[in-house]
């Protein structure tokens, strides 16, 4: 019986079960691992070089108007009591930054990346389920920011919407004395599947978005409620709003920037020309309390993305140790191998 229950659990005879497939094992030699070396050395040290020299192509204009510095244009509008403060950052180019250029926020010193955070929202309410907004409490996460004072169900509610950055910008060419609006688009500057697959509206009321949020109210720190975030575009609106979804996709580090605009119309299309600019700022947005940094950046991209010059010297670096390890390995095989052939 004992014969049988072992026969039993024996598994079965085959190549797999019983580990006889056929197996290739390399056997390293020097003639392979020197050669080896040297071609992923070259053919990385050839990538870097290539990296390097077109991240060195790719134009970027950065102006930090935190206010912190008393010679800031922005100075002023870092008091308290300055509401609804605009100031203006001007600079120029000297020669055409090639379009299209992207026109980004950043802010340092933030941490988007905090667990806590990170999990202040409702992704039922982020899907568009009235349910959740009135009859059904939000999200224990939510919390401080899932009613006002009055008990009223907050929507969106969590820290991550009710922090959302609203400064805003306009950008002007002086020609001659006299300023130039350049066109900014701010359409489809947000993830492709946040757009059409994380996030959802509401299904309207009787036509209208705004009836879907009876009963609810605004993030504290929002002039205006989710349904009235554009006035200029009605399908701008909502949880589609496209800056509100960029805002909710968390940045990873501390320091980062997001895409605000994009400058491809009219006669910019190729780029903004070499001349003078003055950049409007309407300053909402307060960083001082954590010793934050505010900074606008303008750039173009290429084949491999935005600048980004830690790619191509990784691939130097990599290239380079593996080029001097062949080296080595070639003396060190060289001094062994002819010392035994001459014992012999």
């Amino acid at each position: 019986m004992k014969n049988e229950g072992k026969s039993a659990q024996r598994p079965d005879n085959t190549a797999f079960t019983q580990q006889r497939l056929p197996a290739w094992q390399p056997i390293l030699s020097a003639g392979i691992v020197i050669p080896g070396f040297l071609i992923i050395g070259l053919a990385f040290i050839g990538i870097g070089i290539g990296l390097f020299l077109t991240s060195q192509t790719i134009q970027v204009q950065e102006m930090d108007y935190t206010g912190v510095e008393k010679d800031s244009p922005c100075f002023r509008c870092t008091i308290p009591s300055n509401l609804n403060c605009t100031c203006e950052v001007t600079f120029s180019l000297s020669t055409l930054f090639t379009g299209p250029v992207f026109f980004y926020y950043g802010l340092s010193n933030y941490y988007q990346n905090f667990r806590r955070y990170g999990v202040s929202k409702d992704y039922n309410q982020l899907t568009g389920d009235t349910r959740y907004f009135k009859s059904r409490s939000p999200e224990e996460d939510c919390s401080p920011y899932s009613y006002d004072s009055n008990n009223n169900p907050i929507v969106p509610c969590g820290a991550i919407a009710n922090s959302i950055f609203n400064d805003t910008f306009e950008l002007y060419q002086i020609i001659n004395g006299t300023k130039k609006q350049v066109p900014l688009d701010g359409r489809g500057i947000s993830w492709w599947t946040d757009y059409n697959i994380k996030y959802r509206n509401p299904s309207p009321v009787n036509g209208s978005l705004a009836k879907a949020f009876d009963g609810t109210v605004k993030p504290i720190n929002w002039p205006r409620p989710a349904y009235e975030l554009d006035l200029t575009d009605p399908n701008n609106n909502g949880f589609l709003n496209q800056d509100f979804l960029v805002w909710m996709r968390r940045a990873a580090l501390p320091q980062f920037r997001k895409l605000y605009r994009r400058i491809t119309d009219g006669d910019y299309a190729a780029g903004l020309p070499a001349g003078n600019y003055s950049l409007t700022v309407h300053y909402n947005y307060p960083v001082l309390s954590f010793d934050g940094r505010k900074k606008v950046v303008f750039s173009n991209v290429s084949w491999m993305g935005g600048k980004n010059n830690f790619l191509g010297l990784a691939y130097l670096v990599v290239g380079s140790l593996c080029v001097v390890m062949s080296v080595v390995m070639l003396v060190v095989y060289a001094k062994f191998k002819f010392s035994d052939d001459d014992d012999a």
